[in-house]
């Protein structure tokens, strides 16, 4: 009687976790895919107020000083083009690769030293080398004379340190003798069990990156990858290049456009390689602030890179411009963390973040002592001018005008918050008028690297600081042409480029058929202004007289004469 009631409890509760196990998997089932290509809204908000991140390439190519996988000989299926390096050499760099100074601990430091919230490392690149020790290659760190883990070591410090962890996977792989071939699907098999190591054998992982250049969610079988991932790692924040839409947007090497209704982030280098280069030219303080607060102003998350060299350190002046990020950081992260984009759209003049009742403007143009932000439907209780001094700001009907005396204006960044009566939340976004003369008038150049709509004249004279008029590689000589549509009388230019690329240039108007010239300089430094006596012409040009790599115009304002 005794036995027989315990087997009869014993069946019961065999069969309610019978149907528990049953039912999960059919509320999954019935789910579908669906649950499986987007992260939690939860997960994703926790990411975004993150907003700063420290991305990390590096392999056996910081040996050459080269690029990461671009410079790899050989052939590139799905890709074309060839690298520098011979194939039969880039892919033995590995055995003499042996980082004896690289300390995971010491890079996870580096990276809160700066304020970045979360940390992204390339576990296997283009050039399908694995940082990690996989049990499906031998093509791997743990053959090369170093022999430890490095996922492993990074992994460890991030979890200790409290760091958001994310790996960096490419789901290209010229290395691998399947992928796009007859065979791509055991090279499919291959890729997806990485991953399943990547997410099973390392402890929390909150983000994979994936880099697959374009290609579509049939190539990578994205979709039972991500349910694989997903499954493993329930929290993690996925990008947008396997082929699905996925968590968020990824600009590359560019500020991403103002865009509150999906997550996005930029992601850019601290020099001009992704992998490390000896004397590689490297960001100023200023452009590097300018970038986080430019892209926090537009509602992204900013991942900024390094390189580490073939000892295994980051470079020390790389390390240096980190830590004065994150001194910046110390005093002003109120206005970055946690914040969202707006309501005013980030412009020449600057950005402006949000949080609650708190307005946060960032002026960035330190050359104007008034700046006139459109009304707004809110009452502003309180002012201050957080970055010392004192500002006034004046609220009617019509505008927001803020003075700031030439003492208070910082190089970096003049930052002025403003309590309201209100969410700022509520306030629908709002452009600024231009000052600019040329702001969209006609506009030609003599050249245009690649893509008209990416890198067109246009794209200087259109008061958004996140595109951009480029030119070619190796162009050292170029000119960006005006109409204003009518002759107008202006007394001053901005400009600002990107790593002084430019060395000699000028400044002219045309006068009949003939081009006078008005200013002439030696260089932009990041941002460039001059003024001088009133000209009245229709007309205007820079004129690029030396230039190294091929020079890029962000902005181009031509303002008017008081």
């Amino acid at each position: 009687m005794i036995q027989s009631k315990w087997i009869n409890k014993l069946v019961f509760l065999c069969v309610g976790l019978a149907f528990c196990l049953c039912t999960t998997s059919f509320t999954r089932a019935a789910d579908s895919d669906e649950a499986y290509l987007q992260a939690d809204p939860e997960d994703v908000q926790a990411w975004r107020e993150m907003r700063f991140g420290l991305f990390i390439h590096w392999g056996p190519v910081s040996l050459k000083g080269t690029e990461i996988g671009w410079s790899r000989g050989g052939e590139r299926r799905g890709t074309g083009g060839t690298g520098t390096i011979p194939v039969e050499v880039y892919d033995n760099l590995y055995t003499q690769f042996n980082p004896v100074k690289f300390n995971a601990d010491e890079w996870v430091q580096i990276a809160k030293a700066a304020g970045m919230k979360y940390l992204v490392f390339t576990s296997k690149h283009h050039d399908g080398f694995s940082m990690f020790d996989s049990q499906v290659t031998d093509y791997k760190i743990t053959n090369s004379p170093f022999k430890r883990d490095v996922v492993k070591e990074l992994a460890d410090a991030c979890h200790k340190a409290g760091l958001k962890l994310g790996y960096y996977y490419s789901p290209v792989d010229w290395y691998h003798p399947d992928y796009r071939t007859e065979n791509h699907a055991r090279y499919i098999k291959f890729m997806h069990d990485q991953l399943r190591e990547i997410c099973s054998n390392y402890g929390k992982i909150d983000i994979i990156w994936f880099d697959g250049l374009g290609g579509t969610a049939d190539d990578w079988d994205s979709h039972n990858l991500f349910k694989m991932i997903r499954r493993l790692q329930p929290h993690v924040i996925i990008n947008n290049r396997a082929g699905l839409p996925a968590d968020h947007d990824t600009p590359e090497q560019r500020i991403g456009k103002f865009q509150t209704d999906r997550p996005w982030e930029t992601c850019m280098t601290i020099c001009r390689q992704w992998a490390w280069k000896p004397d590689d030219t490297m960001k100023s303080l200023k452009q590097c602030i300018e970038t986080l607060v430019r892209v926090a102003g537009g509602d992204g998350n900013f991942l900024f890179n390094v390189g580490p060299m073939p000892d295994g350190r980051i470079e020390p002046r790389q390390v240096e411009r980190l830590k004065e990020m994150g001194d910046w950081l110390d005093k002003y992260g109120k206005t970055i963390y946690g914040t969202r984009g707006g309501p005013f759209r980030p412009g020449a003049w600057g950005a402006s973040t949000y949080k609650g009742n708190t307005i946060y403007i960032h002026a960035l143009n330190r050359s104007h002592e008034q700046l006139k932000l459109p009304a707004i439907p809110n009452k502003i209780i309180a002012s201050n001018l957080l970055t010392g001094g004192k500002a006034t700001v004046k609220q009617t009907n019509e505008a927001i005008l803020i003075t700031i005396p030439k003492a208070y204006r910082h190089e970096l960044d003049t930052i002025i918050e403003l309590k309201l009566d209100g969410p700022a939340g509520e306030i629908d976004p709002v452009s600024l008028p231009s000052k600019s003369l040329a702001f969209q008038k006609k506009v030609r150049a003599s050249n245009i690297y690649q893509n008209l709509s990416l890198h067109g004249p246009d794209k200087a004279v259109d008061d958004d600081p996140t595109t951009r008029w480029a030119t070619d590689y190796g162009v050292k000589q170029a000119w960006l042409e005006v109409d204003l549509g009518k002759p107008e009388t202006f007394d001053q230019v901005d400009m600002s480029e990107e790593y002084g690329r430019i060395r000699k240039f000028e400044l002219q108007y045309k006068d009949g058929e003939e081009w006078k010239t008005f200013a002439r300089d030696s260089r932009i430094r990041d941002s460039y202004s001059t003024q001088f006596e009133p000209v009245t012409a229709r007309y205007v040009r820079l004129n690029i007289l030396d230039a190294i790599e091929g020079p890029t115009i962000y902005e181009f304002h031509v303002l008017a004469s008081k």
